[in-house]
């Protein structure tokens, strides 16, 4: 079985910075793409970045100036460091992951149960 577990996520002031971790565990013969999705309140969950297994970045239009996305395939585990934060980025932050479940590299999504950023204006 595959887990990922999220961590990092808090309460920070308007304009400071934070970052959330994520760690995938398990039996786990590759990993694709890992990344992150938020969900705030009443709306739905959406993409905020990714990144493939050769570090390749992908970001949603309105964070590409304040998130930077990075992870470590030694350790399978994802970041997400955000600066500048606005009251809008309170959501809760979930990673997901494409993992090779066997040796014939079949993979599954994965996610995690998802941390709280809360931002106070």
């Amino acid at each position: 079985q595959v887990q990922l577990v999220e961590s990092g996520g808090g309460l920070v002031q308007a304009g400071g910075s934070l970052t959330v971790s994520c760690a995938a565990s398990g039996t786990i013969f590759g990993i694709n793409d890992m990344g992150w999705y938020r969900q705030a309140p009443g709306k739905q969950r959406d993409l905020v970045a990714a990144v493939t297994n050769n570090h390749t970045t992908r970001y949603a239009e309105s964070v590409t100036d304040r998130f930077t996305i990075s992870r470590d395939n030694a350790k399978n585990m994802v970041y997400l460091q955000i600066t500048r934060l606005k009251p809008e980025d309170t959501a809760v932050y979930y990673c997901y992951a494409d993992v090779a479940i066997d040796s014939d590299y079949r993979y599954l999504e994965y996610w995690g149960q998802g941390t709280q950023v809360t931002v106070s204006s």
